[in-house]
């Protein structure tokens, strides 16, 4: 899967996010475990796990776990029983590396790929959480489109390096702008800032893929293309907090 590829796939996951946002809670709860799951699959080729089993299962404990606490937990702050869900992931990597039994070759490089993975699953329960808040579900959706439009944006042939990402960054921060004053509940100052935390997220992993070796298969490609869809979930979610309460 190609660097243009995988941008492509990157915009039709945040359009999905999107979309989902606007029909309520429980359908944008199915898209985040579907980002969770499609992360399961393909991280241990990412980042070339020696033991993809027990990482999958700390991965999908820890994203499954945020998406419920999310979903579930009544009155604000929403996501005040997240910590409780990173640190447990933390234990079960831990764990999970401590009942290997092959020798535990490449221990750092496991455990921080175990670590980041999970920390990328919870970051996609930032899109429920904020939803969840006053004018959330307006802002998901700002905030969507503009990380789709930046990742339309990278999946340009011309997109690559520090301009390229620059480029996204600008083009999400207009199209989050845009779509503030065209959706209510959102300033067009709002959007802005969303749409520019949202590029910025998808110009860093875009740069930060375009020189690691392991993503060259269809479903390590599948998993680069969510991250910046999921870890943009918790950066919207601290937008939202910030600009609208």
């Amino acid at each position: 899967m190609t660097l243009s590829t995988r941008a492509v796939t990157t915009a039709v996951l945040a359009a999905v996010v999107a979309a989902a946002a606007s029909f309520g809670v429980l359908p944008l709860v199915g898209v985040a475990v579907a980002l969770v799951v499609l992360l399961v699959i393909g991280w241990p080729a990412v980042v070339a796990a020696p033991a993809p089993g027990g990482l999958r299962i700390v991965v999908l404990a820890a994203g499954l776990g945020a998406a419920v606490v999310a979903w579930r937990t009544q009155g604000e702050p929403v996501l005040r029983h997240l910590p409780l869900v990173v640190a447990m992931s933390l234990v079960l990597a831990f764990l999970s590396e401590m009942l290997r039994r092959d020798g535990r070759a490449r221990l750092v490089e496991s455990l921080s790929g175990t670590v980041t993975g999970a920390f990328v699953a919870v970051a996609a329960a930032g899109w429920i959480a904020t939803t969840r808040s006053t004018g959330g579900t307006a802002l998901v959706v700002t905030a969507a489109t503009a990380v789709a439009a930046a990742a339309a944006v990278s999946a340009l042939p011309a997109a690559r390096g520090w301009l390229g990402a620059l480029s996204a960054v600008a083009v999400a921060a207009v199209a989050g702008a845009g779509a503030g004053a065209l959706v209510p509940d959102v300033e067009p100052v709002t959007g802005l800032v969303a749409g520019l935390v949202g590029g910025l997220g998808v110009g860093a992993v875009r740069i930060l893929f375009e020189r690691l070796p392991g993503v060259t298969g269809r479903w390590a490609g599948i998993a680069a293309a969510v991250v910046p869809v999921a870890v943009g979930g918790i950066l919207v979610f601290a937008v939202g907090r910030v600009l609208l309460g």
